[in-house]
């Protein structure tokens, strides 16, 4: 099942794809040699800071453009403080234009050591990358994350990495944050939970059988998705929320 938030690159990705035609290879460009930044290099390393929205993009989009391996450490510094969510997204996408050899460890250590939009943006080129060799950083800690917004990109990041197998004990890790939050976080839970299938189900019954109202109707909205994705949320949240209210499990999935 195709992971609901993978279309989220898909503005970054559609601009870029229109300045990368004659880029090699199917993810990542062949580097260039080092030697001394040319001019177009540099406009682009110092574009990376500078006020305008609009340069910072078409830097992002150039570094991507031209895989250097030497700037993947200062494209995940970017990643840190960054502002702008097309900006963040573009510079993302740069840093999968580079071997996971190459991105992998400064990413973990972001993961690591990074304040929150650091470990957030972090997560969030992981679960891009997909290279599972970065699935034991995905800790129990992380997706317990008390900031909603290290916890959502954990969650994505984790649903990418989960090894075969793993499915049915991320989701009941998973589950035990149901109920979390405002709409988005729990959308965000949701399609997580919806993303592992029928591996999710266990856990989604044992959190609906829960006394917490709010847990529960997160849990029967979950099941609602999970067997029809193209519902929407508010829709299933709130007669969740209804039959909770009324004593009953209508919609648990069989």
């Amino acid at each position: 099942m195709a992971r609901p938030w993978q279309n989220t690159q898909q503005h970054t990705q559609q601009h870029a794809q229109q300045h990368t035609q004659d880029a090699p290879g199917p993810r990542h460009a062949a580097p260039q040699e080092r030697g001394t930044p040319d001019a177009a290099e540099r406009r682009a390393l110092d574009g990376l800071e500078d006020g305008r929205v609009s340069v910072r993009l078409s830097a992002a989009l150039t570094l991507g453009t031209r895989p250097e391996p030497h700037h993947v450490d200062t494209l995940i510094a970017r990643c840190a403080v960054e502002p702008e969510f097309f900006v963040r997204d573009m510079l993302t996408w740069a840093l999968t234009r580079h071997p996971a050899s190459r991105t992998l460890p400064g990413l973990l250590r972001a993961v690591r050591e990074g304040h929150t939009r650091a470990r957030s943006q972090a997560l969030h080129t992981l679960s891009k990358i997909g290279d599972r060799q970065a699935w034991p950083a995905i800790t129990r800690a992380l997706l317990c994350d008390a900031d909603d917004e290290v916890a959502r990109s954990a969650w994505r990041a984790a649903v990418v990495l989960v090894p075969e197998g793993e499915e049915p004990a991320l989701a009941a890790t998973l589950a035990t944050r149901l109920g979390r939050g405002g709409r988005k976080t729990q959308l965000s839970l949701s399609r997580a939970l919806v993303a592992l299938g029928a591996a999710a189900l266990p856990a989604l019954r044992s959190a609906a059988a829960l006394p917490d109202a709010r847990v529960r109707a997160h849990a029967l909205a979950t099941q609602w998705l999970l067997r029809d994705p193209d519902a929407g949320f508010e829709p299933a949240i709130e007669e969740a929320k209804r039959i909770v209210a009324l004593g009953g499990h209508e919609h648990q999935e069989k």
